[in-house]
């Protein structure tokens, strides 16, 4: 077995890991890390099938636009949950 293969492997292994933890992740936060991580090797997985266009739009979308786009949701639900303890309390 070839050390690219060994590196084929435990990236398959890795994105099983992430898959899964994802899902069973109960906090939001740490789903969308998750998810990145998720992209990311997704995004080297494509790289090494030689699909650079893929492997790019991996990236850029996936663990880029798309986790930016949760961040900024996550903040703004937390922001939306202060302003409801404040109008409670």
């Amino acid at each position: 077995m070839t050390t690219i293969e060994i590196f084929k492997l435990i990236l398959l292994l890795l994105l099983l890991v992430c898959a899964v933890s994802v899902n069973l992740s109960r906090k939001l936060l740490p789903a969308v890390i998750i998810f990145m991580s998720y992209s990311i090797i997704m995004a080297i997985i494509w790289a090494l099938m030689q699909a650079p266009d893929l492997a790019v739009t991996e990236a850029a979308v996936g663990a880029g636009v798309t986790s930016i786009l949760f961040f900024l949701t996550l903040r703004r639900f937390r922001k939306l949950d202060k302003d409801d303890e404040e109008d409670q309390g």
